[in-house]
């Protein structure tokens, strides 16, 4: 732990990251109770009402919101709920969807002409080289067309991190809230189309408390709490302080989708989560690594 980040501020970190990787866990539950992409409007809606009431819109133009609302509620969520619905298991596609760092990386050197360095691309073939050896392994609880969908969230994480990044809002807890708004009546029009009432119907009628509950850990505390907390503790610490816990993330993922859903563990797995983890540590701590040894030399 760094020596700059007090107990408590790391004890908040960890909290976070241990509710986005838990995440993977809730969603599979819930997916037991509720379609994918009504399970993904619920989620939205609870995220926007009645936070709205409490949060001034941000100074952004709408269509930045509608996009960023578009790209992470439909093409993140809505698409990763789906995938989870039999399609790839929550461990692996909690790991899986960390290709996000890479996506963002592809678009900011396509769209703001940002210069990709060496050890970027060696990180990006060390994960790329996880994503292979998982591919070599679909069996029924991980499919081909699952691990695309993961990779298609993926990217459209990457795409809403862009345009957050153009954005620039100042509260991002307010700008996640508000770009809701254009998240929710796509979700229940999909819904609609692809679900049907008759489901969406049987599904409200049969939701019991557990199926509120993930609803709700997925709406307040994965996106509300998840972001404020996020947020609080990078207005307070440097990034390169904060950002690394984030590794985490997958961790918790796979260790809670072994522990409470009985998904295994095989060699080639942790070889896959080594991989693309180790890809994504280089990517992310390679620079305050030789920033640390220029400054001894």
């Amino acid at each position: 732990m760094p020596a700059a980040l007090p107990l408590r501020h790391f004890l908040l970190a960890l909290a976070v990251v241990a509710v986005w990787g838990s995440n993977f866990v809730v969603i599979k539950l819930a997916l037991g109770h509720l379609p994918p992409l009504l399970f993904a409007a619920l989620r939205f809606g609870l995220v926007l009402f009645p936070a709205l009431f409490f949060l001034a819109r941000p100074a952004v133009p709408l269509g930045n919101l509608a996009l960023y609302g578009l790209l992470i509620g439909v093409g993140q969520f809505g698409v990763l709920y789906v995938a989870i619905n039999g399609h790839v298991s929550p461990g692996l596609a909690s790991l899986v969807i960390q290709i996000q760092v890479f996506f963002t990386i592809g678009l900011s050197m396509r769209l703001a002409g940002e210069r990709v360095r060496g050890f970027q691309w060696f990180a990006l073939l060390l994960a790329a080289a996880g994503i292979a050896v998982i591919i070599l392994h679909t069996d029924g609880s991980t499919t081909p067309l699952g691990l695309l969908l993961v990779l298609l969230a993926a990217l459209s994480w990457a795409g809403g991190n862009i345009a957050a990044k153009q954005g620039a809002p100042a509260n991002i807890l307010a700008y996640v809230v508000w770009s809701s708004a254009f998240a929710v009546p796509p979700l229940i029009a999909l819904s609609l189309l692809f679900e049907g009432w008759e489901a969406i119907a049987a599904a409200l009628r049969a939701a019991d408390a557990s199926t509120w509950a993930a609803v709700a850990y997925q709406s307040w505390g994965n996106s509300l709490f998840g972001y404020a907390a996020w947020g609080w503790l990078l207005a307070r610490h440097p990034a390169a302080t904060i950002t690394p816990m984030a590794l985490l993330v997958p961790v918790f993922g796979m260790g809670g989708a072994a522990l409470w859903l009985g998904e295994s563990l095989p060699p080639w797995k942790l070889a896959a989560a080594a991989l693309v983890m180790a890809g994504l540590a280089l990517n992310l701590l390679w620079p305050r690594v030789r920033a640390a040894l220029m400054r001894e030399e």
